[in-house]
């Protein structure tokens, strides 16, 4: 998106391109069958420290007081232990409960470019979740770490070294069906997001997913999960929201002006997988490419010619459509759509666009819940 579009056209003899590889996004909607809603997923839930005590006691006499008092000592000792085991046990189920789903049996790889909005996304939803995974940086420019993957853009999610999920709102769909329900396993889930492959206006080959922003659960699983009326469908729109619009104002915004573009890619050079003469090209040519590029963007998705405004406008919308008697969208825990939102949000953090941001919305208390919320398994 943001870094790595760039990097690899310029790495390419420095050709101009508009048409960004990588992390970019279609706009067709899926058309939702209600016979989808039926697919099910599964869900796995997830010591402490253990101690050992040695009782001392006198040399063994004869009588039988002293081997009573033994007795019971260590009768005592035993009860202590296990009133001590069942109270370390019941303090670990209730922190298990109160927080939010714990891990999985699952192990994740997570292929990105740091400065990508849509792999901001899913490190999001990952970080929240608790689920631990591995990080593979990509190197925008050669993208040796995925040439074995037919799907060239990144995030890609690999399950378990044999399941591969593409696409930040699927993996995000599917990974939240699997911790919901008990019913199906990953490859399974999948089956409800099929692939589609389509050609947009310009004649380029273009990959979609149908239901992408659809959790797949059962009735009484979207009760428990969406208690409040509309609450799935703003889910959806607010999700849809921030991949349609709210991402495509991030590049226009840190690319405004030469200074800020330079700024970005120093960032985006430090942050991300380059070589030695990768990151000098990318920075200095890469930072005036894309400077000249945002320009183009701004025309293209019809922005102020000051487009700061065009984010300020967007991220209160955001915050009116929590609400003031609402933490987050999700109501007291953040739900996908305040994942998504933060996540893209996210990769301005240090940049003069995210500080503006900060000073001239309404947003800061919710990002700053959504960081907290998210900081203790970062």
């Amino acid at each position: 998106m943001m870094a790595a579009a760039c990097a690899r056209t310029l790495g390419k003899v420095g050709r101009l391109v508009l048409d960004t590889p990588i992390c970019h996004f279609t706009n067709s909607a899926s058309a939702v069958p209600r016979t989808y809603l039926r697919c099910h997923g599964r869900a796995y839930g997830t010591g402490g420290a253990g101690f050992r005590s040695r009782l001392v006691l006198p040399a063994p006499v004869r009588g039988g007081g002293r081997v009573l008092g033994c007795a019971f000592l260590l009768g005592g000792g035993i009860g202590l232990y296990q009133t001590i085991k069942l109270t370390l046990q019941r303090h670990l189920a209730e922190e298990q409960t109160n927080a939010p789903e714990l891990g999985t049996d699952l192990k994740l790889i997570l292929y990105q470019y740091k400065t990508c909005p849509f792999c901001s996304k899913v490190r999001a939803f990952l970080d929240y979740h608790g689920l631990p995974y591995e990080i593979v940086e990509v190197n925008p420019v050669m993208r040796q770490e995925i040439k074995w993957s037919t799907y060239r853009k990144v995030p890609i999610l690999m399950v378990d070294g044999t399941v591969q999920i593409n696409d930040s709102s699927v993996i995000i769909s599917a990974l939240k069906t699997y911790l919901v329900t008990k019913e199906r396993t990953i490859s399974q889930i999948l089956a409800c997001y099929p692939e589609m492959k389509s050609k947009n206006d310009t004649g380029k080959d273009v990959t979609e997913f149908g239901n992408k922003y659809w959790v797949m659960v059962n009735n009484v699983d979207a009760d428990r999960l969406y208690p409040e009326k509309n609450s799935r469908k703003e889910e959806i729109k607010w999700r849809k929201w921030a991949d349609d619009w709210l991402v495509h104002l991030i590049s226009p915004n840190v690319y405004r002006t030469p200074t800020e573009a330079l700024a970005s890619f120093d960032y985006i050079v430090r942050e991300g997988k380059f070589g030695t003469f990768e990151g000098f090209f990318a920075k200095y040519f890469g930072a005036a490419a894309m400077w000249i590029i945002s320009k183009r963007l701004k025309n293209k998705h019809n922005l102020h010619d000051d487009v700061r405004q065009d984010l300020y406008k967007a991220v209160n919308d955001w915050v009116a459509a929590i609400g003031k008697n609402k933490k987050f969208m999700g109501g007291e825990q953040p739900n996908l759509a305040d994942l998504a939102v933060f996540g893209v949000l996210r990769v301005m953090e240090g940049l003069e666009a995210f500080d503006d941001m900060m000073d001239h919305t309404k947003v800061k208390n919710w990002y700053q819940r959504m960081q907290k919320a998210t900081y203790h398994v970062s």
